[in-house]
């Protein structure tokens, strides 16, 4: 599979890491903001031994829809910033390239941009997009619908400098319908990132908590969701949950192979009607 990623920062050089190492993806090109670097190898930047071009191209110089003809890919892995998706979505859909945009916060406007983009191509955003993240969305929810009553805190950790409340912490509590005063943040040293969701029982506590160790997280989640989406048979807007169902539900299919798939269903089907209730 051939990619093109947008946004060569921090967070962007260790997905380009990742997507190096995975033997089953081609990163054909970077395009970056700044043209510093431009016309330069990734792996060579990063010290990577690898045959791929990964070519560095500068925003400023760069026509997309040019590019994308020179140089076609799949799929289109967005790192960058809330402005990268005016420069080449049109391009993609155009061009039936996937889209994977892990921007953390976009405009109403820009959600809507989105929508439309997915009415001619496949498109998945996710503001957090490492799967544990999203699987510990997916198993908040379903305690939830066994406790509705419990008391939920979510709390989050990152660094000192960030200034402003997790937007992944947000969408957790807002998924689980919980206040943002409940949302909890603390700000320390280098900490990458952790998120917890704490469940007050009367007599017992049940803590979900995912922790970034480091940004390759982003990496790994990134070539999970560029796969599973480009192999989606539709087009349309995805979550990240909506390519974990599919495991859950074969779990279940697995636990109710005797039963002619009524478990199965049973769960899948709940599952999806969880899913729903996430924005």
């Amino acid at each position: 599979m051939k990619v093109g990623l947008i946004g060569f920062g921090k967070t962007g050089r260790e997905v380009a890491s990742a997507l190096l190492l995975d033997k089953t993806i081609q990163l054909r090109w970077v395009v970056r903001n700044s043209d510093r670097l431009e016309h330069r190898s990734v792996p060579e930047f990063l010290g990577i031994e690898s045959d791929e071009p990964g070519k560095i191209h500068s925003r400023i110089h760069t026509d997309m829809a040019q590019l994308l003809d020179d140089d076609p890919v799949d799929a289109i892995i967005d790192f960058s910033s809330d402005t990268g998706l005016e420069m080449y979505g049109d391009a993609a859909a155009h061009r039936d390239i996937a889209i994977v945009t892990a921007i953390s916060s976009y405009s109403d406007a820009i959600q809507r941009d989105l929508k439309r983009l997915a009415t001619r191509t496949k498109v998945l955003w996710s503001p957090n997009i490492t799967v544990g993240i999203n699987f510990m969305m997916l198993a908040a929810q379903t305690l939830q619908r066994i406790a509705p009553h419990v008391d939920i805190e979510v709390v989050e950790e990152h660094f000192r400098k960030k200034q402003e409340v997790s937007g992944t912490a947000l969408r957790l509590g807002r998924a689980l319908g919980v206040p943002d005063a409940n949302v909890h943040s603390i700000r320390a040293g280098g900490i990458i990132g952790v998120h917890e969701i704490l469940f007050g029982f009367p007599a017992q506590t049940v803590r979900l908590r995912h922790e970034s160790i480091s940004r390759e997280a982003f990496g790994s989640g990134a070539i999970f969701a560029a796969k599973h989406l480009v192999a989606q048979e539709d087009i349309g807007l995805y979550r990240m949950e909506d390519l974990l169902l599919p495991y859950f539900a074969e779990k279940a299919g697995k636990l109710g192979q005797n039963r002619k798939g009524t478990v199965r269903g049973k769960i899948a089907s709940s599952l999806r009607a969880i899913a729903r209730k996430i924005d």
